[in-house]
């Protein structure tokens, strides 16, 4: 989990369960996130991330649910570019997860950044970052279980928000399985974030392809700064995913090479058959399309550095 603000609270640190809260760095709909110091067993001493569910929802079946869901199908994923699961559990009766703290930013943070001081990101930085959260995803939707079956792990929240790039230039996917976002007038719930949201989903049907449609969105957007589908409310922007209403990227930018701007169009195809078939071919398709010499973590690094100077993250 990354390490974003560093945000001081009145009552920290104190202790929770086994770790020192230090400060909080997160809260959402769901769970609030905290920058913790783990005060005994296998990585005593260790900073770490502890999420943990909101003290008013830990009585609410559907919420203890969704977390349980969420610590139990990452303790199956062991891939360096996932955010690590090191410990679930209960303290003062609200579930926790203890994760790896990632130092550094969240994609979300370094594209706002970007569009502040009008700076495209470097392309290789956007192909290669993009491949090796489909390496992540691959993995993910690889991952079988004790018994040697398919999980079937889709992580159903592709975003930047959910991208955590280290000072060093690493790049890890996490939140798996927490966030819901429901369709305006349908029974089936779809989960994502209304951005990035593929038509099959919206329909009600969640497979891996709503992974890779929410990545090429992910892509997009770190091709131009801008969301692929938007809209004033979430049925504009469902509206726009259906009839495929978008720029292509190389009307955006100019320097984005006509392979590339294809296969992002591919991936908005209408014809399922026409996008990638799983996120190992989606990869495959990004290798020949960036400088493996300038597309590294180093180079993520600088970037990053570049973007914000030696602050503290956040």
């Amino acid at each position: 989990m990354r390490r974003a603000a560093v945000t001081p609270l009145p009552n920290l640190p104190r202790c929770f369960g086994g770790y020192e809260l230090v400060s909080l760095l997160g809260r959402g709909g769901m769970a609030e996130v905290y920058r913790a110091r783990a005060l005994e067993g296998a990585h005593r001493g260790w900073e770490v991330a502890v999420k943990r569910l909101l003290p008013q929802l830990h009585l609410e079946p559907e919420s203890e649910a969704l977390f349980a869901r969420e610590a139990a199908l990452s303790r199956f994923l062991d891939h360096p570019s996932i955010v690590k699961v090191l410990d679930v559990g209960r303290a003062e009766g609200q579930a926790y997860i203890a994760m790896e703290l990632v130092d550094g930013r969240d994609l979300a943070q370094i594209l706002r950044r970007c569009r502040q001081r009008h700076i495209l990101l470097p392309l290789d930085f956007a192909v290669y970052l993009t491949r090796v959260l489909l390496d992540a995803l691959a993995h993910a939707h690889a991952a079988v279980g004790p018994d040697g079956q398919p999980l079937g792990i889709i992580h159903c929240d592709v975003s930047p928000s959910n991208l955590f790039i280290s000072r060093v230039g690493e790049i890890k996917l996490g939140d798996f399985g927490v966030a819901r976002a429901r369709v305006a007038g349908r029974d089936a719930e779809v989960i994502g974030k209304t951005f990035y949201l593929s038509p099959e989903a919206l329909a009600g049907e969640v497979t891996a392809e709503a992974d890779l449609w929410a990545t090429t969105v992910v892509l997009y957007e770190l091709l131009t700064l801008q969301r692929p589908f938007t809209g004033s409310s979430p049925d504009e922007v469902f509206t726009a995913v259906r009839e495929r209403r978008h720029a292509p990227v190389h009307v955006l930018r100019k320097d984005v090479p006509a392979a590339l701007s294809r296969l992002v169009e591919q991936g908005f195809s209408r014809d399922r058959a026409e996008r990638p078939r799983s996120a190992e071919s989606f990869a495959q398709a990004l290798a020949p399309l960036y400088d493996e010499r300038v597309g590294t973590p180093l180079a993520i690094a600088a970037v990053v550095r570049g973007l914000f100077g030696a602050q503290e993250p956040g």
